[in-house]
């Protein structure tokens, strides 16, 4: 159940900073022709892929298959990481275009940009550390097919991860 409340209070505190994004696109300094960077939309397809394995680990040990979960579970892992290095990478891609978090060449669009995809990240690597435990937990061969609600809780937070950053990219690509 606390899983649940922590999801709750995360939608409601994202359903927050995107109302506020909405807000405030109706100041006169708000940026209309600034686009996210690609690699936002390449770390959004990673972090699908990353929910696919995910949902591979966890059928993997339901069939009695705990090798190839494993594996499932280490892939999940790497394609973390890498949806974390692509967002820094589109965090540089912003700079790179003179957009900046804060000072005289930030813009208030661009400040929740930053911030939004930012708490984003903090919370992806509270998913990594989640995924961390249940590997380890999955190594000790602490789950099998008839055991593994650790791993269903690990994977029901990575989804909602997932499906949040999809939230989000669109509507920062849509809402102007």
């Amino acid at each position: 159940m606390m899983l649940w409340f922590g999801i709750v209070s995360l939608l409601m505190a994202f359903a927050g900073w995107t109302s506020a994004y909405i807000v405030s696109s109706s100041r006169e300094d708000w940026s209309q022709d600034m686009e996210l960077p690609p690699a936002f939309y390449w770390s959004t397809a990673i972090i699908i892929i990353s929910s696919l394995t995910y949902i591979l680990a966890k059928r993997a040990i339901k069939l009695g298959n705990p090798k190839l979960c494993t594996s499932w579970l280490v892939t999940t892992l790497a394609l973390g990481v890498l949806f974390i290095v692509l967002q820094f990478n589109g965090f540089s891609q912003m700079i790179a275009q003179g957009y900046y978090f804060t000072g005289p060449t930030s813009s208030i669009k661009m400040s929740y940009i930053f911030l939004i995809a930012a708490v984003h990240i903090v919370h992806v690597i509270a998913g990594i550390i989640s995924l961390l435990v249940v590997l380890f937990n999955q190594i000790k061969g602490r789950y099998n097919a008839d055991a593994f609600l650790g791993l269903s809780l690990g994977a029901t937070f990575w989804h909602f991860l997932d499906l949040l950053w999809i939230y989000l990219v669109l509507f920062m690509t849509f809402v102007r």
